[in-house]
């Protein structure tokens, strides 16, 4: 790992935001060169690339490898190596083995089948709300119990034991919000869970996805082995919790910050899921710290050349405000194409539950709207505070009102 050029090179993620409800202003300075050197929590300095098609790119090249187990390879931070295990290969040909097996049980038909429960699920938990009357968090109303029982569902996981989740994800993405033990401690108890539960979904099988992934890993001639699958299911309770939540509080932010928007979405709810999409590629909620990369070679981005051994960060939330791509980035503007945008990255790591991520979402925002015609945000958006000292910084609250 490097400390080399630290006193020159930028603090990332970057933090100094013209208000609450904007991205770091360093964003659209750094895009000035295909890449440039910045200093990580850990203190190692690594190359962070700044362009959409050079991010797209590199999302997809195998010189960059995942696997960060080199003596010398960058970390996040000193005491917290999420996502990142020496018994796990996260490259070819091992990576796309297991997830080609993880994406045969979370299929879209599966998620698809899955939306008239959930629309039922947000009907109550609106329904909750109503009664409790204004005003209301909708954090804790609406989206991280959505999320968390969604998920829950999915993966098989009963509902007594649902109420952990929130503190060992919270310990998992943690950059310096939780000690070095409390991390440890979470991250033991999250994984003996897990292997737990795919003890007892293998002498009992149901219709959740662990027991997908265990027939995946039995019958498949390619199977996972057991250590896999205890990291995939660790994986996708981690990805799919956080981050849905805090992007769909997010989302309601930035839709009832922009009375334009939320007026048109209003009249006509069949917009949501376009104005979802643009509000994802606006709303920066984390860092691309979790894109770390090694590179196995000498690499060149856009006429600078990244060493071979260096660190490299795929800076998606700087791709998507790319202006060659998406004119006047900081504008709400949901009549972009919304394919092009890297909230859910790309290539062979792009998020394996972004289709359940978006239909939770979508389901979410509709009833919301229907059901509340006059919600507003209790508090000027100003007074809201963003998450620190985590990978993903949400806002902390979604206070409500109608």
């Amino acid at each position: 790992m490097s400390t080399t050029g630290a006193a020159t090179a930028p603090a990332y993620p970057f933090t100094h935001r013209e208000t609450v409800l904007h991205a770091p202003s360093a964003l659209t300075e750094c895009r000035r060169e295909p890449a440039m050197r910045v200093t990580l929590p850990s203190g190692d300095v690594v190359w962070l690339v700044t362009r959409y098609q050079d991010v797209r790119v590199l999302l997809s090249d195998e010189r960059l490898s995942r696997n960060r187990d080199q003596p010398d390879a960058p970390r996040i931070t000193k005491d917290n190596s999420m996502f990142q295990d020496p018994n796990v290969s996260l490259d070819p040909p091992d990576h796309p083995r297991m997830r080609r097996l993880v994406a045969k049980a979370f299929t879209a038909a599966r998620v698809e089948r899955m939306r008239p429960h959930t629309q039922e699920l947000v009907d109550r938990l609106l329904d909750d709300t109503a009664a409790a009357g204004p005003p209301a968090d909708l954090h804790r109303t609406l989206t991280f119990p959505l999320a968390i029982t969604t998920l829950c569902e999915l993966l098989g996981v009963p509902v007594e034991d649902q109420k952990d989740f929130r503190h060992w994800t919270d310990a998992f993405l943690s950059v310096s919000k939780y000690t070095p033990e409390e991390i440890g401690r979470c991250r033991g108890e999250l994984f003996a869970y897990i292997e737990r539960l795919v003890e007892a979904k293998t002498n009992e099988p149901g219709g959740d996805l662990i027991s997908a992934l265990i027939a995946a890993r039995d019958e498949d001639s390619n199977r996972l082995s057991h250590y896999e699958l205890l990291y995939w299911a660790q994986g996708l309770l981690m990805g799919g919790y956080e981050t849905t939540a805090s992007h769909l509080g997010a989302a309601i932010v930035t839709l009832l910050a922009n009375p334009g928007l939320l007026a048109r979405v209003r009249d006509d709810l069949s917009l949501v899921p376009q104005a979802l999409e643009e509000m994802l590629r606006l709303q920066v909620l984390f860092s691309s710290m979790a894109a770390l990369r090694y590179a196995k070679e000498e690499i060149e981005v856009g006429g600078m050349t990244i060493p071979r051994g260096a660190g490299v960060v795929l800076a998606m939330e700087s791709a998507n405000r790319d202006e060659t791509v998406f004119p006047d980035p900081e504008t709400l503007d949901i009549d972009r194409p919304s394919h092009l945008h890297l909230a859910f990255s790309a290539g062979p790591h792009h998020c394996a539950g972004s289709a359940l991520a978006r239909m939770e979402m979508q389901t979410a925002i509709t009833s919301l709207l229907r059901r509340f015609p006059t919600l507003k945000l209790a508090v000027d958006p100003l007074e809201l505070r963003r998450a620190e000292g985590g990978l993903v910084e949400g806002f902390l609250e979604v206070p409500v009102t109608w």
